[in-house]
């Protein structure tokens, strides 16, 4: 089983994360942010992994800390939970319409991090939750999981929306890249390593 266990405490986040990458979808999410719950468990139902996570954030300041550190502490868990990479697709990519938008990922779990997100909002907020924060989740987990994602919403109208379509996107383009691969024995890289 592809797993990983974080635990990560600083003064502004305590989290408690638990991975399976072969799992079946099913997450227990607690983070005090209601619409982050939810993108997190669509990425969950969609990716097919399991995911419980609990987080205790000083959300009396904002949700910034809270969501960066999610992100964070779950790159490094899909990093722990493919451990040396051997036998994996390494690339992912999805398109994936939500009703007037439309989400297109790309992703490499090469081993270099880097992020390429361009995505606009009509809004800044869906309800509580700023919608900047889901451009700090995505920086957070490709640094820490090492990982080349680039995200790209060429129109939407709908903030929901826009964000839902993200984090089905990326679920999806992951579940693809971390399946295994029968034909590839080793890494998947000429270089011998990622």
């Amino acid at each position: 089983m592809r797993s990983a266990q974080i635990q990560r405490d600083t003064k502004e986040t305590q989290i408690r994360l638990t991975l399976n990458l072969d799992g079946q979808g099913r997450g227990q999410i607690k983070t005090g942010l209601g619409f982050f719950e939810h993108m997190l468990t669509l990425f969950t139902a969609h990716g097919k992994f399991d995911l419980d996570l609990d987080v205790t954030g000083d959300l009396d300041v904002d949700g910034h800390h809270t969501v960066e550190d999610v992100g964070i502490a779950l790159g490094r868990a899909f990093a722990e939970a493919l451990g040396d990479k051997k036998g994996i697709r390494r690339y992912g990519f999805f398109i994936l319409p939500m009703d007037e938008t439309l989400a297109q990922v790309a992703l490499d779990f090469s081993g270099r991090p880097c992020l390429v997100y361009n995505a606009q909002y009509p809004v800044e907020r869906v309800g509580n939750f700023d919608l900047e924060l889901v451009h700090e989740f995505w920086q957070g987990f490709a640094n820490a999981a090492a990982c080349n994602l680039h995200i790209n919403v060429p129109y939407g109208g709908n903030g929901h929306h826009i964000a839902e379509a993200i984090f089905k996107c990326v679920a999806r383009a992951a579940r693809m890249a971390v399946e295994h691969d029968s034909r590839e024995t080793g890494v998947p890289s000429t270089k011998g390593s990622l």
